[in-house]
């Protein structure tokens, strides 16, 4: 291992974080300073899973917790990665700033896990990219060893941020199959949770890792079958955690609140970025947002129940996907439930739920096999993946148990 690579990886981590799933974690008193941020300081406000508590008591971890454990694997995966020769184009301010950045990947996190992604807002990494490149984070950035630009280019892809190949490596190792934050959330998730789905056996995972300076990861056959532990354990999680009815039902009134509070003018997107879990609900508490009701209900646990769920088909039911259309087709639903219960449903009682797109990245290179995994010879073919994605999306129709009548 180079000298300058040596004095980024090993020298200086003085400051030691306990972490419930890692143990100690190591830190440089600079680094230490980024957790102390005010941004940083935020994701202790966020729960890493949302509303999952409501189903899954133990899931009160937050961001910040798995902030910290996603810099703890991306600082093993350099070490590693760095006595497999990739310091031959590794810098010491390009490891530090890959650091930062695992460090800081959240910090542009919306509150209340996904409940605002599908509405009109800038992205996350973006937002993110903008908190490292303003102080106080950025002049802490740069007393931690890392370069602010190349640190927030590394997250947002829309920044440039110099050193081109470089940063194409780091911004490969931070997003796709066997990432470390893929492998700290999949882990912590399910130990929270108390289910056994999401556990992964890192250390062998990390040893069979191999450094490309083009494509990033590379794998060997015998590391397969742990990517297929990736995809399988990130499937059982989205089907029995991430996308619990309750938790998609928990979510699908927030976001209906908060759509409610878009269109009529009382919010303003704008407010939204910087806020933290209780900073969302007091926001639109104190607005008297239109069916922000229904955040009480989400606080005494009163959720929505299903009321019907059928497989998406994109034929049918593209129509729904689009936010701005979504409150009208909720109408036509409540006539028609209407009809069905012989009684009386409100628009405000029904929400129609269809998850976002979700994603089994398959694009790791197996150099004992020549191929792409998805070619490889694992199970794992591209209809398997195409079958996750079927039996996952679903969609449904979500209303207010009072509603129901006898349903």
């Amino acid at each position: 291992m180079k000298n300058e690579i040596y004095q980024s990886l090993e020298q200086g981590f003085s400051a030691p974080v306990r972490d419930p799933l890692w143990g100690h974690v190591y830190l440089t008193p600079s680094m230490e300073e980024l957790t102390r941020s005010g941004p940083f300081v935020r994701l202790h406000r966020i729960f890493q899973l949302g509303p999952a508590h409501l189903v899954y008591p133990g899931a009160t971890h937050t961001r910040a917790a798995h902030s910290i454990g996603v810099y703890y694997l991306a600082r093993r995966l350099l070490r590693s990665f760095a006595e497999k020769g990739a310091d031959a184009w590794m810098s010491g301010a390009g490891a530090r700033s890959f650091l930062a950045a695992a460090l800081l990947h959240d910090a542009g996190h919306f509150p209340y896990a996904h409940s605002l992604k599908e509405l009109p807002l800038e992205g996350h990494e973006a937002l993110t990219g903008r908190i490292i490149l303003a102080e106080p984070v950025k002049s802490l950035v740069a007393a931690a060893g890392a370069d602010p630009y190349f640190t927030a280019a590394i997250i947002d892809a829309e920044l440039p941020g110099g050193k081109e190949a470089e940063l194409a490596f780091y911004r490969k190792l931070l997003s796709g199959v066997l990432d470390p934050d893929k492998l700290d959330y999949l882990n912590r998730d399910a130990r929270c949770c108390g289910v056994p789905y999401g556990a992964q056996d890192v250390d062998f995972i990390l040893s069979r890792l191999r450094p490309h300076q083009q494509r990033g990861i590379e794998i060997d056959s015998r590391a397969i079958p742990s990517v297929e532990s990736v995809l399988f354990s990130k499937y059982l999680m989205y089907r029995a955690v991430y996308w619990h009815p309750s938790v998609r039902a928990a979510t699908g009134m927030i976001k209906k609140a908060l759509i409610a509070g878009l269109e009529q003018g009382v919010l303003s997107k704008e407010e939204l970025y910087g806020l933290d879990d209780q900073g969302l609900f007091s926001l639109l508490k104190s607005r008297n947002a239109p069916l922000s009701g229904l955040l009480d209900k989400i606080r005494d646990g009163s959720l929505y129940i299903t009321a019907e769920e059928f497989p998406y088909d994109q034929g049918l039911h593209h129509a729904f996907v689009s936010v701005a259309d979504r409150s009208r087709h909720e109408a036509a639903a409540a006539e028609r439930l209407s009809r069905t219960l012989g009684a009386s449903v409100s628009p405000e009682e029904v929400i129609i739920d269809i998850p976002e797109p979700v994603s089994f990245e398959t694009g790791l290179y197996i150099t004992d096999e020549s191929c792409y995994f998805s070619e490889s010879s694992s199970v794992f073919k591209a209809e398997t993946v195409a079958a996750f994605i079927k039996s996952l999306h679903k969609v449904r129709i979500f209303i207010d148990p009072a509603a129901q009548r006898g349903f």
